[in-house]
């Protein structure tokens, strides 16, 4: 028995040992109605497929050789529920049926490769970002799968993996290779095809802002508002193309200018400009923005603890009427 999701006991250092649930577990169970049951014991089996008789959806991460061991595949549930959505999560597909936590799929999928400074080791996203993306792919699967179901009453088998959900979301890195033969590199904070974007710079205060400056009209008011309007006029500078060949020369140009006023200013002046920037925020900072509390979910635990959590729907609905 492994005593359910073992993510219950991903504790940090400061967390009660004595405390059933960690934030980490916290942070993706809310409002679930925990039931535990051991599947391979017919009457925990019987409950399970009673529950499964009446449900809309049926999300799975069983290997597909446990699941069918178990009872718990598709064809046996839809038996059981001919309208059932069954939704299924695998690592790297259903033909590889390795385990892997979302670390491993960033190694895989060449985000680690791409990601970090140059001549430094790999560094990976400090959120399991390949798990999330993965979720949104399944999300949409199962979307489909509801509207097939309203237009003709049949249930569905749909799945994804980490693997493709992480391949698919390589965007413009990607197609840089897939065109042009580029193998990404470790760039730090830095963009391939654009300059200054991703760009670090510090105010008088010592504070860090990212400068992404994506179009030329915005690099003229970034100039301007710098009081460098001969920037522009350079010819290592007189387009993105050429910019992101002089990049550090340039920025080298940009950074004793930020340092002549604090980040709040460089804030309110490039902001009304027009010119995207934003204030490098720890988690505290970020929490200290009232958008971002609004997202804050609060929950009692059944150990007694007030759980806390960021929603993971940040969308808004309103239907017609």
């Amino acid at each position: 028995r492994t005593g359910g999701d073992v993510t219950r006991h991903w504790k940090l250092p400061t967390e009660p040992a004595e405390a059933d649930y960690s934030a980490y577990y916290c942070s993706v169970n809310y409002k679930k109605n925990v039931r535990m049951l051991d599947l391979s014991e017919l009457e925990d089996r019987s409950e399970v497929l009673q529950l499964i008789a009446g449900a809309d959806i049926v999300v799975s991460n069983f290997k597909r050789a446990s699941a069918q061991r178990l009872g718990m595949d598709y064809e046996t549930l839809a038996q059981h529920n001919p309208r059932l959505i069954y939704a299924q999560l695998d690592a790297f597909g259903a033909d590889e049926p390795l385990p892997a936590f979302d670390v491993v799929l960033q190694a895989e999928a060449g985000f680690l490769y791409m990601n970090g400074e140059p001549g430094r080791d790999p560094v990976k996203m400090p959120v399991a970002l390949i798990d999330i993306l993965a979720a949104h792919q399944l999300k949409e699967a199962v979307l489909m799968a509801l509207l097939h179901r309203y237009r003709t009453g049949e249930g569905s088998f749909v799945s994804t993996s980490l693997l493709d959900a992480a391949i698919a979301s390589l965007a413009n890195q990607a197609t840089n290779w897939l065109m042009e033969g580029h193998i990404p590199q470790p760039m730090g904070m830095q963009h391939p095809n654009i300059a200054p974007y991703g760009d670090i710079f510090y105010g008088s205060d010592g504070k860090p802002l990212v400068i992404a400056a994506g179009t030329e009209g915005q690099f003229l008011k970034l100039c301007q508002c710098l009081g460098c309007p001969e920037l522009p006029e350079d010819e290592r500078f007189a387009d993105n193309k050429s910019r992101v060949r002089y990049r550090s020369v340039l920025c080298d140009r940009l950074r004793p200018a930020f340092g002549l006023e604090d980040r709040s200013t460089w804030m309110a002046k490039l902001g009304e400009a027009g010119v995207p920037v934003g204030s490098i925020r720890n988690m505290q900072e970020v929490f200290g923005r009232e958008r971002a509390n609004s997202l804050v979910l609060e929950e009692s635990m059944a150990d007694g603890r007030i759980s806390r959590r960021v929603a993971t729907a940040a969308f808004e609905w309103k239907p017609a009427g």
